[in-house]
Order: C-alpha cells, then structure tokens, then sequence
C-alpha cells in the first residue's frame, strides 16, 4: 500500500471515530461555559502551540462569522503580555493534541490566574490539559496517517471536526440569520444571499 492509500486509510477511520465520539454531554458542557461568559458581556478566545495555533486562528475565524465573536490568544505570548487582552470571566478554549505541551500549560496557568475558564480540546482525557479545564472535548488518535507517524495530521483534523461540532451548537443556539451572516461575510460568494432567503 502506499504512502498516500496507508494515509487515506487512516485518516478515514481517525476522523469516522472522532465524529462517533463525539457527545451532547460533552458539547453543552462546553457550549454553557460559553454562553455564560457572553450572557455576563464577556469573551471568548482561543489558543495553541504549534499546528494547532493554525487550527486556533481558523477556528477565531469561524467562530466569529457565525455569531461567536473569538479572538486567537498567542500560544506562547499569553505569558508575555497578551494575557492582557483577557478580562476575568472570560472563556479561552486551549488546543493540544497530548495536553501535556509544557509552552501551553504555563499559558493556561496564566489564563486561570486571571480569572478565567477553561474549554480545553485534548487527544487525551486522562491528560494535564483535560484534567485542569473547566469543560473539555476530546480528539483522540491513535495514528497520526504519515510516515514515521510523527507530524500532526490526523489529530488536526480530529481537532478541527470537534471545534465545528462546537460552532454548530454555538451557531444554532445564537440562531443567526441570513442577513446576520451576510453582514459579517459581505465578500465572495457568501456574501450574498441565496434566493431561498430574501
């Protein structure tokens, strides 16, 4: 088999099993943290090391357009000055496929030392991360995809269906319009609305 089947392969299964695991449980533990920040004028931000800072800027992304206002917290600058942007009561959803990543543990100290909560999304519920968060979402993979099965791949895209999972939720609570969407997104094709909603 090659190298591109063996991944395909892997990465079907890996992300077949992250969406069976995912649970409402789960989900609304996350989502409750959330709406109980913003029901008290608070915020939500969002952070990584590494691969999933990239996943974190997507997600702020996402997020926001679809009626969650999130901003990326730097992984390694939130204990350099940027935990500065965080007011106490907010939420900071923190990504990390071990949960053991020690850059990002000293940043959620920092978060939680400034009176935050904590949505951590882990590969490993027994993990430090999961463990020290308010709520937490796991991504778990047992094969990376790729040789040497080493470099994230698998686990970004467990990480990135589980935060779309959250942003659903998020979205069909906010139950943003058309109109809403289109306000935030006013370029490209999403831009503009569909016949179906005028």
């Amino acid at each position: 088999m090659s190298a591109l089947d063996t991944f395909k392969k892997i990465a079907l299964e890996e992300c077949e099993r992250t969406l069976k695991e995912m649970n409402d449980a789960s989900f609304s533990a996350a989502a409750e943290l959330i709406w109980d920040a913003q029901s008290h004028g608070n915020r939500v931000h969002i952070t990584g090391i590494g691969k999933p800072a990239h996943v974190a800027g997507y997600m702020a992304s996402l997020l926001s357009s679809t009626g969650t206002p999130t901003y990326y917290l730097h992984g390694t600058e939130a204990v350099h000055g940027s935990c500065g942007q965080l007011e106490r009561g907010d939420v900071v959803i923190a990504i990390s496929n071990s949960g053991e990543t020690s850059e990002l543990k000293a940043t959620c100290v920092a978060v939680r030392n400034n009176g935050c909560r904590i949505i951590g999304v882990t590969g490993n519920p027994e993990s430090w991360l999961a463990k020290f968060s308010d709520a937490a979402l796991i991504a778990h993979v047992d094969h990376e995809g790729g040789p040497l099965d080493r470099a994230p791949r698998t686990s970004i895209l467990s990480e990135t269906l589980v935060l779309q999972g959250l942003s659903v939720v998020l979205q069909e609570k906010r139950a943003i319009t058309p109109e809403e969407y289109v306000l935030r997104h006013p370029g490209g094709a999403l831009g503009k609305l569909r016949e179906n909603e005028k």
